[in-house]
Order: C-alpha cells, then sequence, then structure tokens
C-alpha cells in the first residue's frame, strides 16, 4: 500500500482525508495514466447513494475533463455495474466512487481498467507518483492540459444500467417463479437495481432499506448488519433474504428460518451445485485463509479442490486468472463468477444462489446445512496505528499462547484491516464460549500495546 492507495482504492473520510483537491488530482493522474496515448479516451464513472459522492465526482470527472478524457456519467452503480459496462461501453477505463460497507462519512475512489479488472499494483504505484509530484509541487504540472476543443466532454449513460442487468438475467436459464425473497439493499447502490432484477425473474419481493437519503448507507442493514433482515424474513414467512453492501459487490443471505448464511456458505454452495452440473472448472474453488474449518472440510468430502490466498478478493482474482479457476470468493460475501464478470457481485451471486435453490428443490437451511461449520469468534480492535503489531513481543506471545491452546483442533488468524484502523483477530475451534476468552485476550492485549 501507498500514501494514497490502499487494498481497494483511495479511501479516507470525505472531505477531510478524500478531498475535492486530492479527488481532482486523481482524476487526473490516474485519467492520464489510463487513457496516455489515447485520443478522445472514455472513462466510466458511477458512485453509491452517499452525500459526499456527488462532491467528489464533480471534482474527479473535473480533473479527467481537464486532461482531454470524455467522462460516461452513470449516476448510482454497483461497483460490479461499473465493471461490466466499461467492457459494454467499450471504455478504456472506469471509475467506483464508493466506501462499500464502511460507515457513511467515509469514501473511496477505485480505479479499473479497459478490461474491467482492478488496477495491477505497478499501476496503482505509476499513479501514486503522480499525485505525490502534484501535491508536492502543484506549480510543475507534468500533465498535459488541452485546450480549445480538445477539452474533454460529459455524457449521461445512466439508461446503459439496463444493459448489465440483462446480462445478470442471461447467467441463469431458471425463472424464480415461486420464491419470496426479502431484499435488504443497505440503502446503497442495489436499493432499486437488485429488487428490479429479481422482479423481472419472476420472484415475489419484499424490502428494506431501499430508501437512500445520503446519509442512512449501511446504517443498521445491509450484509454487515443484517439483523432486521433476518427477523423480516421470518415474520414474512418468505423463502430466504439477501442483503447487500453500500456498493453490492458483497452478498450475504439468510434462510427461511432467519439464519445467517454467509460467503463460504453461499459459495459451498454453488460450488456444490456447479459439481453436479459439470460447470466448475478444474473442480477447484478459490478463497481465502479466512475461510472457515468446515469449508475445507465439506468441499474435500464433495469432491472439490480448494486454493487457498491471502485476504483480499483481488488475492483471489489472481489466483483464478493464473489457474483457470470460475469460482471463489470470501466469507464476507465478496463471490466472483469470473465467466460472468470481472470483480465481486453480490447481484449476480444472488441469482446463481437461487438458481441452485431452485433447481435442487431444496430449501436455503438444508443446502447451508451441507456444510459443517465450526464455531469461529472474529474481534475488530480500533487501534492508534497498526503499525508494528506483528513484531510486538507482547503481542506476539498472546497469540502463540492461544495457538498452543488449542493445537490441532483450531487456529487463529490476527491481520489489519486494509481499509480501517483495525487489527482483526480471529479464532476457530470446538468451543465457542473458550473461543471469545481466547479472542478477548489476544484483543486486549493489543488494545493495551496500539490502542488509542
Amino acid at each position: 500500500m501507498g500514501k494514497f492507495f490502499g487494498t481497494d482504492g483511495v479511501r479516507g473520510v470525505a472531505n477531510q482525508q478524500l478531498t475535492p483537491e486530492l479527488a481532482f488530482r486523481l482524476g487526473r493522474a490516474g485519467a492520464y495514466v489510463l487513457t496516455r496515448g489515447k485520443t478522445s479516451p472514455l472513462i466510466v464513472v458511477g458512485r453509491d447513494t452517499r452525500l459526499s459522492g456527488e462532491l467528489l465526482e464533480s471534482a474527479l470527472v473535473a480533473g479527467m475533463l481537464s486532461i482531454g478524457a470524455n467522462v460516461a456519467r452513470l449516476g448510482i452503480v454497483s461497483t460490479p455495474g461499473v465493471a461490466f459496462l466499461i467492457r459494454h461501453l467499450q471504455a478504456d477505463a472506469g471509475v467506483m466512487i464508493s466506501a462499500s460497507h464502511n460507515p457513511f462519512p467515509d469514501n473511496g475512489i477505485k480505479f479499473f481498467g479497459a478490461d474491467g479488472y482492478k488496477l495491477l499494483d505497478e499501476t496503482e504505484a505509476e499513479i501514486e507518483q503522480l499525485l505525490e509530484m502534484l501535491e508536492k509541487d502543484p506549480a510543475n504540472d507534468p500533465i498535459p492540459r488541452p485546450i480549445g476543443k480538445e477539452i474533454g466532454r460529459i455524457s449521461d449513460e445512466s439508461d446503459s444500467i439496463d444493459a448489465y442487468l440483462e446480462h445478470l438475467k442471461s447467467t441463469i436459464d431458471t425463472d424464480l417463479c415461486g420464491m419470496h425473497i426479502v431484499v435488504d439493499g443497505a440503502n446503497g447502490a442495489a436499493y432499486e437495481l437488485a429488487p428490479h432484477l429479481l422482479r423481472d425473474l419472476g420472484a415475489d419481493v419484499t424490502t428494506i432499506a431501499v430508501n437512500p437519503d445520503g446519509v442512512n448507507i449501511n446504517v443498521d442493514c445491509g450484509s454487515t448488519h443484517p439483523e432486521r433482515l433476518q427477523q423480516e424474513v421470518v415474520r414474512q414467512g418468505a423463502h430466504l433474504g439477501l442483503a447487500f453492501d453500500g456498493d453490492a459487490d458483497r452478498l450475504i443471505a439468510v434462510d427461511e428460518k432467519g439464519d445467517v448464511v454467509d460467503g463460504d456458505q453461499i459459495m459451498f454452495i454453488c460450488a456444490r451445485y456447479f459439481k453436479l452440473k459439470g460447470l466448475l472448472a478444474k473442480d477447484t474453488i478459490v478463497t481465502t485463509v479466512m475461510s472457515n474449518f468446515g469449508f475445507f472440510k465439506s468441499t474435500g468430502e464433495a469432491g472439490i479442490a480448494t486454493e487457498r490466498t491471502a485476504v483480499g478478493d483481488r488475492y483471489v482474482m489472481e489466483k483464478m486468472r493464473e489457474g483457470g479457476y470460475n469460482l471463489g470468493g470470501e466469507q464476507s460475501g465478496h463471490i466472483i463468477f469470473l465467466e460472468h464478470n470481472t470483480t465481486g457481485d453480490g447481484m449476480l451471486s444472488a441469482i446463481q444462489l437461487l438458481r441452485a435453490i431452485k433447481d435442487e428443490g431444496e430449501t436455503l437451511s438444508n443446502l447451508k446445512d451441507k456444510m459443517h461449520k465450526f464455531p469461529q469468534v472474529l474481534k475488530n480492535v480500533r487501534v492508534a496505528s497498526k503499525e508494528g503489531w506483528d513484531t510486538n513481543p507482547v503481542i506476539q506471545q498472546a497469540i502463540q499462547t492461544v495457538v498452543d491452546a488449542l493445537g490441532e483442533e483450531g487456529r487463529v488468524l490476527v491481520r489489519p484491516s486494509g481499509t480501517e484502523p483495525l487489527i482483526r483477530v480471529m479464532a476457530e475451534g470446538p468451543d465457542h464460549a473458550q473461543l471469545e476468552e481466547y479472542v478477548s485476550q489476544i484483543a486486549e492485549t493489543i488494545l493495551r500495546q496500539l490502542g488509542e
């Protein structure tokens, strides 16, 4: 990670760390690096429902126009929608303005190349270098400033979002008639798109958290807060519920009993179904080291091989592309169906899950229970700085003590968040109460050593 780019673009509190001045410079630098040498290049720009999206979009787009790039403005759309529409509109690059599941005051700017994939590290490093140059010495801006008719122009391409929805519908050959689904739109990018998609496919849809006001994105709703969805599914007697995050690149489900179905379980259901249908490339699924012990045990019993990566959907994607795999993802609900899109896609994941449920004639709870899940405890520790956590001897001793106590009956994973000042502590094992105690021991040690 550099000074500006984290694990998923440039993020910060809007108008504080992520200022319109920075967005303008980022627009200039990003557009220049990604469209260099092209005449009248086209860049696709989308955003989620955050109030600050309009502020940052205006500044970002102005920077892009200033180097002679044209901008196709999509308005409110999901991150995977931007990834698809870059290719559909034959654009030279794309940008999504969103902080995903982060709290409302945050926002972010994420770039995609002409192929719809997130940028390589070396490309981000080149943009970083230009940004640092512009910050230190703005008077000596090396990026071209065309004049007259060479300045870029804006077009409104919000209607092209329909092409994205049509693409999603084309990925399944199953209608959803007879299914009652509760959709939690997180008051975010999927608030209109997801209900529209599912109704077009024949489902009876009840909605919650689909009234964004610019400040209520992810507030007590969405994939990180499914409690209201759980209650509503049971109250409605629905077949299941679907919860998206702010930019709709992840999915968490709720079964008919009101129990949460996480990304591991969704991936297992889809992988098992794909294997039965001969659709799972190399009979292999790619996931991260954060997946539950039970996921690896259950996939093995189903004859499905696994490839493990570091935490982060970019690492999952890299392994999928390297190995020629078509299904992968994370426990958090970022799931990639590489034959259909170039990034995690919550709505795509939803209809693939629904196809498996409908075709197998099973309830979601029955399919979910085919994966034995080990108890898991995760705690986020807010710190003043993430630096030095992995070399701090007191923290390392606390971790090793728990590792020794669990032995071969469990595991511990401690890692820094890529986007927030947090250290994540996770443990798995047979006894939930014991895990709570172990994780608290490590978390309290981290807080004493690195806390605010």
